[in-house]
């Protein structure tokens, strides 16, 4: 592995001050981002949905929980995804394992919801076996994921309401949800980066195709088994044709997206 230069503690840390102006840089400009994101025009959404919860029928205002704000993501769990019905897929579950504590989004009148096709027993599942018992999560019953962009790829819509009347204010996917999970920014941070064949790094670092060392945080330990195997296969050999992210029920959305995008 080419290592960068090793120099002296002046040095090292004249190296980082001249880093951190661009850091700010960029920080600066995703707090522009924030304030244009906040002043986006509101779309109404007349349309009646109806999904499943724990409780029975629930509307999209029922998700709410009474709150003003309201944070959706729709999460592969379903058949024909690779993992079902024991596991959600690989990204969507990674995404899961990183939502914390909730009372502090719903500190700011904010809800936090999953939505998937799963039934709910099936959701039930596997939230006890993967530790997510403090996301609510729906299942989706109609147009919900074609209306909102959601029902071939991974994605976050964020909504608001006035009373009763409930308004789409934005929407992210792709690697914009990569913000809402703290390991790719624990990466970044590090030397060697996500070790991911995309990244401009030094000769020699350590890398492997992006998606394809994801897990399920209970099967990193584990042997790659056949069908690990078969999924990883499927992931390079899509990201190679250039198509990752056309066949989520083959390789699900955790290849949605190349880093290029």
């Amino acid at each position: 592995m080419k290592t960068p230069s090793i120099v002296s503690q002046n040095e090292w840390e004249a190296a980082r001050l001249e880093l951190l102006v661009k850091e700010k840089e960029v920080m600066r400009a995703h707090d522009a981002l924030g304030a244009q994101r906040r002043r986006m025009p509101w779309l109404a959404v007349d349309k009646q949905y109806v999904f499943d919860g724990p409780d029975g029928p629930a509307s999209l205002l029922d998700l709410f929980q009474g709150r003003r704000q309201l944070i959706v993501y729709r999460a592969f769990f379903e058949p024909g995804v690779v993992g079902w019905p024991d596991h959600a897929c690989r990204g969507c579950s990674m995404i899961a394992d990183h939502v914390g504590n909730l009372a502090h989004l719903n500190a700011r009148d904010t809800t936090l919801a999953f939505a998937s096709h799963a039934p709910q027993p099936e959701i039930e599942k596997v939230k006890a076996r993967m530790g997510w018992s403090q996301i609510p999560w729906y299942t989706i019953t109609d147009e919900f994921d074609v209306d909102f962009g959601v029902d071939e790829w991974h994605g976050t819509n964020a909504f608001i309401r006035e009373g009763d009347q409930v308004y789409r204010t934005y929407f992210i996917n792709r690697r914009g949800d990569e913000y809402f999970g703290n390991t790719w920014s624990y990466l970044d941070m590090t030397a060697l980066g996500r070790q991911e064949n995309w990244e401009d790094s030094p000769e020699g670092y350590p890398q492997t195709p992006p998606y394809a060392w994801w897990n399920w945080n209970d099967e990193y330990a584990a042997a790659v088994d056949e069908t690990g195997s078969e999924w990883q296969g499927r992931v390079a050999a899509a990201i190679d044709r250039g198509e990752a992210g056309r066949q989520q029920k083959e390789a699900p959305h955790d290849c949605c997206a190349h880093p290029a995008q």
